[in-house]
C-alpha cells in the first residue's frame, strides 16, 4: 500500500504530459492506464497489491461508477432525445435483452463448469457498454449524428439498466448455491432497488432545489455550483447504502431527477463540468487498478475456453443481437456492423467484478466467472481502442459517399 498511491499519481502525471499527443491516434487512455496497471501490479513491480488495498479499491470503483451513472443520467433530455430515440431504443429495448440471452447461452456451452445462475450473471456483467473505450466513435463530428448519438445514449443508459439486473441475478446465484435463502434474496433485492430509488429521488430533488433557488437569488458562487452535482451523486449513494439500498440505483435515479428538474427550471447553465472531470480522473485510476489487481492475475489463469468466450462476447454475442434489433429499419449492412462492433466493455463491468470479488459469500465457480469477465474487458480495451479511430474514419468516408443511406428514420 505504501507505494500504490505515489505510483498511480506518477502514471497520471506522465499521461497528462502526453495526453495531447495521443488524441486521434489508435492509442487510447484506457489502454495506457491498463498497461500501466499491469506494470505496477502484483505480477510485475508489485507496487499495487489487491490484499492490501481491497477496501480502497472497492470504494474507488463504487464512487467512480456512482459519479458516472449520475452524470450520464443527468444528461438524458427526454424532449431532445425523442427525435433520436429510435436507435438507442432498439439497442436497449431489443439488443440488450438479446445480448444477455446470447451471452448466457454461450457461457453454458463454452464454460460448462458454471452453474446456470453464474452463466447468467456473467452475461449480465458483460452486457453494459462503455463508450470511453472507443472515444472517437462518439466524438468525431464526421460520423453520422444518428449513429454517434445512438451509441452514446446506449452507453449512458445501459449501466443504469443493468445495475438492478445485476443485483437480482447475483441474489439468485447466491440463493442457488445455498449461501442465502430464496426469501432473503428476494427481500435483499427489493430493499436495494426500493431504497435506492427513494434515496436517489430525495437526493436529486434536494440538490436541484438548492441549486436552482441559490442561482435565482444569486447567492451561490459559480465554483460551488459545479460542486453541487458531485455532492448530489455522493449524497444519493451514501444515503442509500445505510438503508440497505443500492447506491448505484440511487446515483442513476438521482441524476435523472437532477437533470429533469434543472431543465424544467429553464436554466441554460451547465454545472456538470467538475462532475465530469472528477469522473474522468476516477475512471483513469480505476483502469490502472484494473490492470494491476484484476487483469494481471487473470492472465495467469487464461484458458482456451476463457479466451474463446471473450472473443465471442465481443463479436457474435453483441453483433447478432444488434443486427436483429435493426430488422425493419432498412439500415445498411456497414452501419449494422459498425454499431454492432462498438459495444466495448469497461467501467461498469469492472465495478461488477470488484463487487463480486469483495462479496463475503463466494460463488462456487467465482474464479472462472471473474477470470472470463476480466479477460473480456482486457481484450475489449485493446481491440476497441486500436480499432476506434481507423474504423470510425472508414465508416465516416462510406457514410459521406452514401449520405441518404444513413438518414433512414428507424421506426
Amino acid at each position: 500500500m505504501t507505494w500504490a498511491l505515489p505510483a498511480i499519481a506518477a502514471v497520471l502525471l506522465i499521461f497528462a504530459s502526453i495526453s495531447g499527443r495521443i488524441s486521434g491516434t489508435p492509442i487510447t487512455a484506457p489502454m495506457i492506464f491498463t498497461a500501466a496497471g499491469l506494470l505496477l501490479g502484483a505480477v510485475s513491480l508489485e507496487l499495487i497489491d489487491i490484499e492490501a488495498t481491497a477496501e480502497v479499491i472497492k470504494l474507488l470503483a463504487e464512487v467512480t461508477l456512482a459519479m458516472v451513472l449520475f452524470s450520464d443520467a443527468s444528461r438524458v433530455d427526454l424532449v431532445k432525445l425523442r427525435a433520436e430515440i429510435s436507435l438507442p431504443a432498439r439497442l436497449l429495448g431489443v439488443g440488450l435483452p438479446l445480448t444477455i440471452a446470447a451471452g448466457f447461452a454461450t457461457a453454458v456451452v463454452v464454460l460448462g463448469d458454471l452453474a446456470w445462475p453464474e452463466a447468467l450473471l456473467l452475461a449480465v456483467i458483460l452486457a453494459p457498454t462503455d463508450a470511453a473505450l472507443g472515444q472517437a466513435v462518439v466524438t468525431l463530428p464526421v460520423l453520422p449524428a444518428r449513429v454517434r448519438q445512438g451509441l452514446n445514449v446506449e452507453s449512458g443508459l445501459n449501466d443504469g439498466i443493468c445495475v438492478p439486473l445485476f443485483l437480482i441475478v447475483l441474489a439468485i446465484a447466491h440463493a442457488e448455491s445455498g449461501a442465502i435463502g430464496g426469501g432473503a434474496a428476494a427481500r435483499l433485492v427489493a430493499e436495494q432497488i426500493g431504497y435506492g430509488i427513494l434515496a436517489g429521488l430525495v437526493a436529486g430533488a434536494i440538490a436541484t432545489a438548492i441549486l436552482v433557488t441559490a442561482q435565482r437569488r444569486h447567492t451561490i458562487d459559480p465554483l460551488w455550483a459545479q460542486i453541487v452535482p458531485v455532492a448530489a451523486a455522493l449524497l444519493g449513494y451514501t444515503a442509500a447504502v445505510p438503508l440497505g439500498g443500492s447506491g448505484f440505483i440511487a446515483a442513476f435515479v438521482g441524476g435523472l431527477t437532477f437533470g429533469t428538474i434543472r431543465r424544467r427550471a429553464a436554466s441554460g447553465e451547465d454545472d456538470a463540468g467538475l462532475l465530469d472531470e472528477s469522473g474522468d480522473l476516477f475512471n483513469a485510476v480505476t483502469f490502472i487498478v484494473f490492470g494491476a489487481v484484476l487483469l494481471g492475475p487473470a492472465l495467469g489463469h487464461l484458458s482456451w475456453a476463457v479466451l474463446g468466450y471473450a472473443v465471442l462476447s465481443l463479436t457474435v454475442v453483441r453483433m447478432i443481437p444488434v443486427a436483429l434489433s435493426m430488422i425493419g429499419t432498412h439500415t445498411r449492412a456497414p452501419t449494422i456492423a459498425f454499431v454492432g462492433w462498438f459495444g466495448p466493455r469497461g467501467l461498469a463491468t469492472i465495478v461488477f467484478a470488484i463487487l463480486i470479488l469483495e462479496e463475503d459469500r463466494a460463488l462456487p465457480h467465482e474464479d472462472l466467472l471473474l477470470t472470463t469477465a476480466v479477460v473480456t474487458i482486457g481484450l475489449s480495451v485493446l481491440a476497441h481502442g486500436l480499432s476506434a479511430a481507423p474504423l470510425a474514419q472508414r465508416y465516416a468516408a462510406w457514410a459521406r459517399r452514401y449520405p441518404r443511406a444513413e438518414q433512414q428514420t428507424v421506426p
